[in-house]
């Protein structure tokens, strides 16, 4: 029997989809900068900046994970790539974040970028910290204290580091 998911370049008729998980994660408020809702055209111009890649993974013709691949910082530091991730409440610890990371890291490659670097991993988000190491990133620094949470406390941020251009391969 065929399997039936698979990552994809987001679709316009994708956006409702995405927007429900993007929204879901920022109510969650533990791992995503933003701290209010977006609206469909707040997130389709969020999506839609220079340089800007975005994927869908789906099951059975659902959306069930989404991440963009964008420049980290614009000009003169556009070789090193940034990406936000984001699975479904419903469907986590089935390997689709694994499956996001991975391919955005090809993606990566394939458009030229040299390095990705991730500015902010909060320290509680366990999960996505020891799947970054898994997949090749090497911690390279904490701003202490630099991310708030939901309930108004103050948790560290793990600067994460990868070469794009060394040779090595992501875990698979």
């Amino acid at each position: 029997m065929a399997d039936s998911n698979s990552l994809r370049a987001l679709a316009a008729g994708d956006l409702p989809f995405v927007l429900k998980i993007w929204n879901e994660v920022v109510d969650e408020g533990g791992s995503f900068p933003f701290m209010d809702h977006f609206s469909e055209k707040q997130l389709a111009d969020e999506l839609s900046k220079p340089g800007t890649y975005n994927a869908v993974y789906t099951a059975a013709g659902q959306i069930l994970g989404f991440y963009t691949l964008h420049p980290n910082i614009p000009g003169r530091c556009s070789s090193g790539a940034n990406a936000t991730y984001l699975v479904d409440a419903a469907h986590r610890g089935r390997h689709i974040g694994e499956a996001l990371v991975l391919d955005s890291i090809r993606m990566a490659g394939k458009l030229g970028y040299r390095y990705m670097l991730f500015n902010g991993v909060v320290d509680s988000n366990i999960h996505a910290r020891h799947l970054y190491a898994r997949c090749g990133f090497t911690e390279i620094g904490v701003i202490p204290e630099g991310f708030q949470v939901r309930d108004g406390s103050y948790k560290d941020m793990h600067i994460l580091y990868l070469s794009l251009t060394d040779g090595k391969k992501p875990a698979p």
